[in-house]
């Protein structure tokens, strides 16, 4: 007899994802609290975890992009289109974080300008993303709150048992030929 195995929670791994994500981003948007080391690193780890949670996405994307302009509810829409400024706005924060990389790039034997025009960009548009990242938690809070209850909170709380038939009920069900 063979197993397969089994499919993870579609749903656990997307909340595993977000909330990586989430910290991350938490942690990137304080590099003095973090050293511009870990800042910089933790960008780049940003960017691959931003593109695992595009792929765990991708039929969503391109089922909404192909209705975008027909039958679609508006809060798909605004969902579709949020989504697009935070990853446009996401890429360039990286980008513009790896153009002003102190410590990633030349790792690789790279260097990059170092000018403040990159520098302004990248700190504008990580002051951009607070506010887009806000809107996207927002429109999720409902799934946020229901997966939390459900794969953190639940699994803490004292398992209760099945309700048990009384003795007397029992016996009367018994009698009655419902129980064996």
């Amino acid at each position: 007899m063979t197993q397969t195995a089994k499919r993870p929670n579609r749903n656990l791994t997307n909340l595993v994802i977000d909330i990586a994500i989430f910290v991350a981003f938490l942690v990137a948007m304080a590099p003095h609290f973090s050293g511009m080391t870990i800042h910089e690193w933790l960008g780049v780890a940003f960017g691959a975890t931003i593109l695992s949670h595009l792929v765990l996405h991708w039929q969503w994307i391109v089922q909404v992009t192909k209705r975008f302009f027909s039958k679609l509810q508006w809060s798909a829409r605004l969902n579709y289109a949020l989504n697009a400024l935070l990853f446009i706005d996401i890429t360039v924060i990286i980008f513009t974080g790896l153009m002003i990389s102190e410590q990633v790039l030349p790792i690789f034997g790279l260097t990059a300008a170092h000018g403040g025009a990159w520098k302004m960009l990248h700190s504008q548009s990580a002051d951009i993303s607070v506010y887009l990242v806000g809107l996207h938690v927002a429109l999720h809070w409902q799934w946020i709150v229901n997966m939390v209850k459900r794969f953190v909170i639940t699994p803490l709380l004292p398992q209760r048992k099945a309700a048990q038939p009384a003795p007397a009920a029992h016996t009367m069900l018994k009698e009655e030929g419902v129980l064996q």
